[in-house]
């Protein structure tokens, strides 16, 4: 018994039932072969894409722009879109009425469909189905899906911005409104136009008037109401015409960032660059027939020799 799973022992017993082996071996193959052809299991073909993030995607996190493709391509809502839009209920044959049909339906589709990045930041997609054609067009589709999907979610965020600019412009508007009802009637009540210029103006008349002595005049009258109108409202009108052209200045930017929100919330690009685009496939991937026959009779005779082997024992001990 100590022998007995002696190399040299062991390619006795198996030399000694080699016909039985090469019998069961035989089998394995035509078994294994008829069980994996297309009568029992159907061919899936597979096709692939490559896409790469383009440099207008709205970072959202501290992600690579691969991984944020990645994250938003792998996304539920789209594998939804994807299932809807190619019946995959009846190619899958779960009915949607099954109480888990989500749960089986999303397990076989990430079975039959595959993200993964490359080493070269390119994202792949992968799909087997057991029609060429419709495993082309779902690696199409899931294309067009993500771009809808980050238009969809750059669209929210710069309507956001949108919306806050415009509450911001009605505030400016108004202000400026405001402000400019205050600067007209300082014009009106007190010929106050421009401070600077004015009050030049006024300092040089009246330097004039008071040398040739004509402050009684009506002139030099006219000239004292003018510089007692900017000696008393005078640095109040400056004040308001800064603070108008400070407002026409944040409205001027507030009005760009409107302008470029909503332009950029608008516009219908290309999100996902293709680098390889998905060809329908003209040889299947799947099942690989030469694997399954030589696991099968691998395990064939693994299994026939240790039947053997305990056969064997009685007449070694």
């Amino acid at each position: 018994m100590t022998n007995f799973f002696d190399n040299q022992n062991l390619l006795e017993i198996l030399w000694k039932w080699k016909k039985h082996l090469i019998i069961v071996g035989i089998l394995a193959v035509i078994i294994s072969a008829f069980f994996s052809s297309s009568i029992f299991i159907k061919p899936k073909f597979k096709s692939t894409a490559r896409i790469y993030p383009s440099n207008n995607v709205y970072r959202f996190s501290d992600e690579s722009k691969s991984e944020q493709l990645l994250e938003v391509i792998n996304s539920q809502d789209i594998k939804l879109r994807v299932i809807d839009a190619f019946n995959l209920s009846e190619v899958y044959q779960i009915s949607k009425d099954e109480p888990r049909y989500l749960t089986y339906m999303l397990a076989e589709f990430n079975d039959n469909v595959k993200f993964r990045k490359t080493e070269y930041e390119t994202v792949e997609i992968q799909v087997l189905d057991t029609d060429p054609e419709r495993a082309c067009a779902m690696c199409d589709s899931i294309i067009s899906f993500y771009d809808q999907k980050v238009r969809s979610m750059h669209s929210i965020k710069y309507l956001e911005l949108v919306t806050i600019a415009k509450k911001d412009l009605g505030r400016i508007n108004s202000e400026i409104d405001s402000v400019s009802l205050i600067v007209n009637d300082l014009r009106k009540s007190y010929q106050i136009l421009d401070y600077e210029s004015q009050a030049k103006e006024i300092t040089r008349g009246m330097v004039k008037v008071l040398s040739e002595q004509k402050k009684n005049t009506a002139g030099g009258k006219e000239l004292q109401q003018w510089m007692q109108n900017l000696s008393e409202k005078g640095g109040d009108f400056d004040f308001l015409q800064n603070q108008l052209k400070h407002l026409y200045n944040q409205r001027d930017s507030v009005k760009r960032l409107y302008d470029a929100s909503l332009s950029n919330a608008q516009k219908k690009i290309i999100y996902g660059q293709r680098v390889q685009d998905p060809v329908p496939a003209d040889k299947k991937s799947y099942p690989v027939r030469w694997l399954i026959v030589l696991l099968s009779v691998f395990s064939a005779l693994f299994v026939a020799s240790l039947v053997i082997l305990l056969l064997e024992n009685p007449k070694t001990t």
